[in-house]
């Protein structure tokens, strides 16, 4: 059993490979992709470890403690808090290393104008979940806690635990980062000929919806201000989505034109 990385000869490195020797190649990349995730989670670790990491993290809260600290009831909990911010830097720093690792194993499979467009598309995801965390936290995030203090009684007693905060906060901003990655799914299905543009457009009114009921889940309570915060964005990201599926679909049917009219010049004449 055998498969085809490589389409043609000379279209790739090895035209085609038994599965097992794939498995051992994907077995390699995954224990060098392993490895640079735990040097970034070590990385990361002493790095945040040099820093007053619970002051940067308690900036969005900070406005609406009125002059108190977080508590905690765990002596373990800023080792808690720690460990969970090194993880999530020590894969961002590791970003690198994994894309590197994931191009040399689909690399051979790929097309030259596919190998062109890989590399953009891997910085457009850092950068999309980036752009998604940043809004996350200087944004959606002091807005949404406003909302929450806001609603308190003064019957009720706020002691804001540290852990519960941080791990709100952390989950917030992964999660915002992964649904601002809508575009590259998008343009990945575009790629495949599952939508088209014309889909997209057909289907922009339901969008709306859509994103205002994603970001109705997203962000915790009835914060009309947050639910817009995330929901524009989304919107904007959906409209992008359509503008590159228009691009993906154009270039495939310019490449499918040449390549027809090379066929047809290279077929000879019959006399």
């Amino acid at each position: 059993m055998q498969l085809a990385l490589g389409r043609t000869k000379g279209q790739s490195n090895s035209a085609a490979m038994p599965i097992l020797d794939h498995l051992e190649e994907l077995r390699k990349q995954l224990f060098w992709i392993s490895g640079a995730v735990v040097i970034g989670v070590v990385a990361g670790f002493t790095l945040l470890s040099r820093i007053d990491l619970i002051r940067l993290g308690e900036r969005p809260i900070l406005p609406f403690l009125h002059g108190r600290n977080l508590i905690y009831t765990h002596p373990g909990t800023s080792f808690h808090i720690l460990l969970s911010a090194s993880l999530f830097l020590g894969i961002v720093l590791a970003t690198p290393v994994i894309v590197g690792q994931l191009w040399g194993f689909l690399s051979p499979a790929l097309y030259a104008h596919e190998k062109r467009v890989i590399v953009p598309v891997m910085v457009g995801m850092v950068a999309l979940f980036l752009a998604g965390v940043s809004l996350s936290f200087f944004v959606v995030l002091p807005l949404t806690l406003g909302i929450l203090m806001g609603l308190e009684s003064g019957a009720l007693t706020p002691m804001i635990s540290a852990t519960e905060y941080f791990d709100f906060a952390i989950s917030m901003c992964v999660t915002f980062g992964l649904v601002f990655e809508i575009p590259i799914i998008v343009l990945a299905l575009a790629a495949m000929g599952i939508v088209t543009p014309e889909f997209l457009s057909k289907y922009r009114r339901h969008s709306i919806v859509v994103c205002f009921t994603v970001a109705a889940f997203i962000t915790p309570g009835a914060d009309p201000y947050s639910l817009v915060a995330l929901a524009v964005p989304l919107y904007a990201l959906y409209e992008g989505s359509i503008l590159l599926a228009r691009i993906v679909v154009r270039r495939r049917e310019k490449r499918k034109a040449n390549d027809s009219r090379s066929i047809h010049f290279s077929i000879p004449e019959v006399t």
